[in-house]
């Protein structure tokens, strides 16, 4: 980054010096240091991008309130739980009304997601910081909603001697 009288000059841009003096976009990357120095103007390095995930914190070290984090999360799993369940909610409307029974595959679904709900809910629960909270939520793990995805995701995993 270059500045001159306390301005920012950016790469590729045309200026003006105070004095009136107009230079090219392409001056900047074609001047020398002694050319660019007899114009008082300064490189100073890039302040670095520092990166962080803003869905649990305010800035790099400022976390967000754990239990606001906690709800707004577990408010998350259920409507994520509560969407899958919609999807097979008339096989039990209809064997509520017909006694018409609803396949066992569905039954096994529908209590899968249940289970993998009331797991996540309560890791969510038993979370004491922002980054372990963060670190399960980003994780593969919290987004798997079947048995199936669990078990095909466990069976990659390196076996441990």
């Amino acid at each position: 980054m270059y500045t001159l009288n306390g301005k920012t000059l950016r790469l590729d841009k045309a200026f003006t010096t105070e004095d009136g003096r107009q230079f090219p976009r392409n001056w900047l990357r074609l001047s020398t240091k002694a050319e660019r120095d007899a114009l008082g103007i300064v490189e100073t390095p890039d302040v670095p991008v520092v990166s962080y995930d803003q869905r649990f914190y305010w800035s790099p070290e400022n976390p967000k309130d754990l239990d606001q984090l906690k709800e707004q999360w577990t408010s998350q799993v259920k409507q994520t739980a509560d969407s899958l369940l919609s999807q097979t909610d008339w096989y039990i409307i209809r064997a509520s009304e017909t006694g018409l029974a609803a396949p066992q595959s569905v039954l096994d679904k529908r209590t899968a997601v249940r289970d993998l709900s009331n797991i996540k809910e309560a890791f969510l629960a038993a979370t004491t910081s922002t980054d372990e909270l963060a670190a399960y939520v980003t994780s593969p793990e919290f987004n798997v909603w079947t048995k199936t995805q669990a078990v095909n995701e466990e069976s990659t995993e390196e076996p441990t001697t």
